[in-house]
């Protein structure tokens, strides 16, 4: 199969994707600023974390699981999502364990941030795709 066919299946995908991402990036950077004037530097660093350990295994995911597309790869597109669903998993994890083991952080507003964000990634389809 032409790499250009198997890109042009897999579009789509990594149009919601980015945009997903585009959207979730802006808004907690948004947050962010508001967090910060309103209480702090400590507050709005540990919502940003919690935003970036989400957003950093969102896109390897996403880079994963798009990569193949078609009936004739259809091997493929399951092992690419499983494992990009691995990595995801084991990211997170590491992501998690750095932040708690290195950086000074707010564990709620982290925490919160991380949960909140979670939750949108999972609505942000529902409104995203064209119906």
């Amino acid at each position: 199969m032409a790499k250009g066919y198997q890109n042009l299946l897999t579009t789509p995908g990594r149009k919601l994707a980015s945009r997903q991402i585009g959207i979730m990036t802006k808004l907690i950077v948004i947050c962010a600023v508001i967090t910060y004037f309103n209480w702090g530097l400590l507050y709005a660093y540990s919502l940003l974390v919690g935003g970036i350990v989400v957003i950093v295994p969102n896109i390897i995911f996403a880079y994963k699981a798009f990569k193949y597309a078609g009936a004739s790869a259809s091997r493929k597109v399951m092992e690419s999502f499983y494992s990009g669903v691995k990595l995801k998993m084991l990211y997170t994890a590491l992501l998690f364990a750095l932040v708690f083991k290195f950086l000074v952080i707010s564990p709620l507003i982290f925490l919160s941030t991380y949960c909140v964000v979670v939750f949108l990634t999972l609505l942000l389809p529902v409104f995203l795709t064209e119906r």
